[in-house]
């Protein structure tokens, strides 16, 4: 099992999270599974960025981003070095610490009122 320490996040995850997931899921998978409903706009399609995480320790364990996934980080809010798109990021054998940035580009969030 791989532990994911999940940084605390204002709206999604105030006071952070810590759990196991076997190796082969998605981040994004394993946030939603857990509860933490981070935004995946395009069904988990590699078409968005609103699923974007921070990878703050364990990247490099990571498989490189695809070509379509790095061209649409581009677009991400809060771009950094070690940022990936959940939906695409498969979870190995080491632990990971992830951080969801405070906004989306997403400015109309479905199912949440104003």
């Amino acid at each position: 099992m791989t532990q994911i320490i999940v940084l605390p996040h204002v709206e999604l995850c105030p006071k952070g999270a810590l759990f196991e997931v076997e190796p082969g899921i998605s981040i994004c998978d394993a946030l939603l599974e857990h509860d933490i409903e981070i935004e995946h706009a395009c069904e988990k399609s590699c078409a968005c960025t609103t699923c974007h995480v921070i990878v703050r320790e364990g990247f490099d364990s990571l498989e490189e981003a695809t070509e379509q996934e790095e061209d649409l980080l581009d677009k991400a809010w809060g771009l950094e070095s070690n940022s990936r798109l959940s939906c695409q990021t498969i979870v190995g054998k080491q632990d990971l610490v992830v951080e969801i940035p405070k906004y989306t580009i997403n400015m109309a969030k479905e199912g949440h009122s104003k």
